[in-house]
């Protein structure tokens, strides 16, 4: 018998890329007799084992698409405190391989940009001297 890792076929590259897309974890896929290894088959993805890497990064996408749409599924089915805890690690779980697997869709957005106004002149020059020679002073340097 080959070795789990050189099971290549295309119906069994099939078969993973379309558990993948279900949501199914690799390591569940290659615990099924008769697959290959998890470092098998990121090898085929890897060394783009005929055309593999991309249907590869497909499937994991569209799997994870699918745990998105599970978070309602979860949530809907909270019918009390203890269920309504259990259902949120599971979906908080989601959220976070979500948001680290998936950044530009899932992520933390964060705002960058400067929607106020800066204006230095407000202030006149004698009112930043003095606070100039006062901070100075309380520093221990001096003034020129």
């Amino acid at each position: 018998m080959a070795p789990r890792h050189r099971l290549y076929t295309p119906e069994i590259a099939h078969e993973i890329l379309e558990r993948l897309e279900e949501g199914e974890s690799l390591a569940s896929i290659c615990a099924r007799e008769g697959m290959p290894t998890e470092g098998g088959v990121r090898y085929w993805a890897q060394t783009d084992h005929d055309g593999f890497a991309a249907k590869y990064a497909q499937a994991r996408a569209r799997g994870l698409e699918r745990h998105s749409d599970e978070i309602i599924a979860i949530a809907d089915t909270a019918i009390d405190a203890e269920s309504a805890s259990a259902a949120r690690v599971r979906i908080d779980a989601r959220k976070w391989i979500l948001s680290k697997l998936l950044p530009k869709q899932y992520g933390d957005r964060l705002d960058l940009n400067h929607s106020g106004e800066v204006a230095l002149n407000q202030v006149p020059d004698d009112t930043l001297d003095d606070r100039l020679k006062a901070l100075l002073a309380k520093a221990g340097g001096s003034e020129s």
